[in-house]
Parts: structure tokens; C-alpha cells; sequence
């Protein structure tokens, strides 16, 4: 999930990427394949590639996944074809979400996705209804308790980073996209492993609700993207400061 740089918001994000690493995973093998199957197999050469490579990278996944991803992607592992879909809705309390989709059956996750919106107290909402309040971005964040803010930040704003911040504890590096992949190796040569690293849909402001409704967002976000055909969920939901799930 990415939502504000909170660190709760955190928390909650890294403990569902550990829960579900092997679906985290068969997300990244499909974002790889896709950007193989467009631009080619040679990092150096795709851009889109290369930036797949380091989210994967960034969260562990073995180097054989990577290479059987690009082989699928181009065709060496038998074709993979994948339609990138967008839809925007409003979950719970009126938050805005944007739900990025890569699938090989439209219609099974326009199905999916308007089913788990009504489930789960919200709804599908029109194309551009909420992606108006959303800049794509790069987004890397560490645990300050690790890292150095400092060295992040003289690192960072040297390889192109546009801002580093430290919110409770979370120091988040933003970047261009296009300088996403540089400021990201750039830390990753100095020895930093991130919480997180991805070229994000980062909200201009965010919305706070109160514990019982900011819960019922969580769980629509976490059913959204427990779907197969779902690889991110964005929202601008600011988590309440001493929120606690249940």
C-alpha cells in the first residue's frame, strides 16, 4: 500500500509485503515480463525494464526469478501477455483510490475489482474522478533507526533526489521518475537497504479519518490488493497518529 510516509503507514505496508512476499513476488515477475515483452530483455536499453529489476531487487527476489521473468517477458519461456489497466474509486470515509492492474483477462478484473469496492464500503468511480489528485513520483524510504539521514540526503540530492524527508522515523527520498532508477543505485551502492522503493502515485494531500473508518479502508485496500490482478494500490489516506489495528 502506499499511502502517506507515516510511520504506522509503514509498518502496515511492510508487515503485508512480508506476509504475502511469494504474491509480492508473482507482482514483480509479471511487471518484469511486461516491460521485457515492450522494450527488450536488455536492462540497459529499457528503462522501464531496469526500474523492475531494482523494485525486485530492492525487496530480495532471488536473481533466477528476475532472469525467468525477462525470459517469459520476451518470449524465451512462452509468450506472457498482459493488458495494464487503471481504476479509480473512493473507498470508506470518501478516501480516493487509484488501483493499478496488469492482467491477461479484462474482464475478470474489472469484475474483481468493482466486487471488492461494493464488499468493502466503497466504490468505482468514473475515469479521472481521482487520478487528478495523484503525481507519479519515486519514492524510496528507510528506517531512520538504520540510516543515516545525512549521508541519505548528501547521497540522494546528489544522484537527483528532489526532496528527503524524516516523518516519524521514515525518511523518504523523492525523486523524478525518470531519476527514480539513479538515486536509487546510488543508495544501494552505499550500503542502504530500503523499507520500500518505487516510482509511486503520491497523493498532493491527504485525508484523515477516525480509527474505526481508517480500519475499513486498510481492509479494502489489503482485499484489493490481495488480488491476483492487482499490482499497486494507491491512496490519500493519512493513517491517525497512534493508530492501532485490531
Amino acid at each position: 500500500m502506499s499511502g502517506h510516509s507515516k510511520w504506522a503507514t509503514i509498518k502496515h505496508a511492510k508487515g503485508a509485503a512480508d506476509a504475502k512476499r511469494g504474491q509480492l513476488f508473482t507482482k514483480f515477475i509479471k511487471e518484469i515480463s511486461i516491460a521485457a515483452r515492450m522494450g527488450g530483455g536488455d536492462p540497459n536499453a529499457n528503462p522501464r525494464l531496469r526500474t523492475a529489476i531494482l523494485k525486485a531487487r530492492a525487496a530480495n527476489m532471488p536473481k533466477d526469478n528476475i532472469e525467468r521473468a525477462i525470459k517469459k517477458g520476451t518470449g524465451e519461456l512462452g509468450a506472457a501477455t498482459y493488458e495494464e489497466l487503471l481504476y479509480e474509486g473512493y473507498g470508506p470515509g470518501g478516501v480516493a483510490i487509484l488501483v493499478e492492474v496488469l492482467t491477461d483477462n479484462k474482464n475478470r478484473a474489472a469484475a474483481n475489482v468493482r466486487n471488492l469496492f461494493a464488499k468493502n464500503g466503497g466504490n468505482l468511480g468514473a475515469t479521472g474522478s481521482v487520478a487528478y489528485m495523484f503525481n507519479r513520483k519515486g519514492v524510496i524510504e528507510y528506517d531512520a533507526e538504520t540510516a543515516d539521514e545525512d549521508t541519505i540526503m548528501e547521497v540522494g540530492l546528489e544522484a537527483g533526489a528532489d526532496d528527503v524527508a524524516n516523518d516519524d522515523g521514515v525518511i523518504t527520498v523523492t525523486t523524478d521518475p525518470a531519476a527514480f532508477e539513479s538515486v536509487l543505485e546510488a543508495l544501494q551502492a552505499k550500503g542502504f537497504e530500503s523499507l520500500s522503493a518505487s516510482v509511486s502515485m503520491v497523493p498532493d494531500t491527504y485525508s484523515t479519518l477516525d480509527n474505526d473508518t481508517t480500519r475499513k479502508v486498510l481492509k479494502l485496500v489489503d482485499k484489493l490488493e490481495e488480488d491476483d490482478d492487482v499490482q499497486n494500490v494507491y491512496t490519500n489516506l493519512d493513517i491517525p497518529e497512534g493508530f492501532e489495528e485490531e
